[in-house]
């Protein structure tokens, strides 16, 4: 029963996650797909180099709220097999399940179900993760984006920091006691799959050939250049 409900988190992450925001707005709003156009990622850069920066933060904002839906969703429904059980074997069981709608919505935000399994790189979704799993983490994975950015002004680059901050910071916050073992995990394992994501970035990045931030200037912008 409880891998039935674990698998039932983890389908409803992935269905959630697969609602690729940036490929529904610039279908239903630009009558394009921004998968092919600039870095061809689904993601809020992208979004935000191909159609401006409006319609990136959108972008950013929505596949934020839906990993913080999907973990709440995977809580609730950890919390209600808790208190219907008079069985001890539950406890902890809404962790399980908030760690396994998590990985889901990764995944499916990854590999979008409703787009040909093209969808972006973890960035926006990564960083709910780690609210999440605990506030403080995505305090720290902020700031050390921020500060590579500036340095750098690369979002590869600053994303790739914030993702090993990430794991780095899991694995700390676990040995001292402020998050569970299954959390660590999803801490771990979500960032790495991240990594892997900005594979293609990685090579750019040795090769000096990757470019830095830029976005389209929308008509407001324009008029105050």
């Amino acid at each position: 029963m409880a891998y039935v409900l674990l698998a039932l988190c983890a389908v409803i992450g992935y269905l959630l996650g697969s609602l690729s925001a940036s490929v529904i707005i610039s279908k239903l709003f630009f009558r394009g797909d921004v998968r092919s156009q600039g870095s061809g990622n689904a993601g809020a850069t992208n979004m935000a180099r191909v159609y401006g920066l409006k319609g990136g933060l959108i972008v950013l904002l929505f596949d934020f709220l839906k990993e913080v839906v999907s973990m709440a969703l995977g809580l609730y429904i950890g919390s209600l097999i808790i208190t219907m059980s008079s069985s001890t074997a539950y406890d902890g069981f809404d962790i399980y399940c908030m760690v396994a709608a998590g990985g889901g919505c990764l995944l499916g935000h990854a590999f979008p179900l409703y787009f040909g399994f093209k969808g972006g790189k973890g960035i926006s979704v990564g960083a709910a993760l780690a609210l999440m799993i605990d506030w403080r983490i995505l305090l720290i994975i902020l700031a050390v984006f921020i500060i590579v950015f500036i340095l750098s002004k690369i979002v590869s680059v600053s994303s790739i920091s914030a993702a090993a901050a990430f794991v780095v910071c899991s694995l700390a916050f676990y040995f001292v006691g402020f998050i569970t073992l299954p959390e660590m995990l999803l801490g771990t394992i979500g960032p790495v799959i991240v990594i892997w994501l900005h594979r293609q970035n990685i090579v750019r990045i040795i090769k000096g050939e990757e470019k830095k931030f830029t976005y389209k200037k929308g008509k407001e912008e324009k008029k105050h250049r």
